[in-house]
């Protein structure tokens, strides 16, 4: 198993504030990892590709793994504090969430790539929850994702932290808050 504690996940259902709490985390210096499934989608609809959550679910999550396991490796040997817009974690609760067979490769990826034991969760914020081209979840997706990834990693044994509904700013606060009294 490798560990490491200085990378930071981020998680919670689409639509509750990861990706603008990474921007304003880049721009206060952080090194942070973009959701590799928003990239997939983007890449796929741009060559007609299938391995799309609306059309071959497998192949869409076996690429989200193969992409979150680089990022991983990627950034596993840097020293700085690393924030990752999901985790391979977060492959596991789609499957759940889809009603597919986990892929083994998946499971033991979960188990082999170790992030830092505390998880971020935003949850769900009916205020701030808005569709576009590549989140096409309804609000209650949304939700059933957020019990999903609780679920998942609960059971991986990692410690979920949720976020405040507060404005960015304050959210980024309270995360570098928990980091720093540790």
């Amino acid at each position: 198993m490798i560990k490491s504690i200085h990378l930071f996940i981020i998680t919670g259902g689409p639509g509750a504030g990861k990706t603008t709490i990474i921007e304003e985390l880049k721009r206060r210096d952080y090194n942070c990892i973009n959701e590799v499934a928003r990239e997939i989608i983007k890449e796929q609809v741009e060559s007609n590709g299938e391995a799309l959550p609306w059309a071959d679910k497998e192949k869409f999550t076996l690429l989200m793994l193969k992409r979150s396991i680089e990022t991983y490796i990627e950034n596993k040997e840097n020293s700085i504090i690393t924030f990752f817009d999901r985790g391979i974690p977060d492959a596991l609760a789609y499957t759940e969430l889809i009603e597919l067979q986990p892929p083994s490769q998946l499971t033991k990826a979960v188990k082999m790539y170790r992030y830092n034991p505390i998880v971020f969760i935003l949850p769900p914020w009916k205020e701030i929850y808005q569709t576009d081209s590549e989140r096409k979840q309804t609000y209650k997706e949304a939700i059933d994702t957020y019990t999903a990834i609780t679920n998942t990693y609960n059971n991986c044994d990692y410690q979920l932290i949720e976020v405040p509904k507060l404005d960015t700013k304050k959210r980024v606060d309270f995360i570098l808050s928990i980091i720093e009294s540790r």
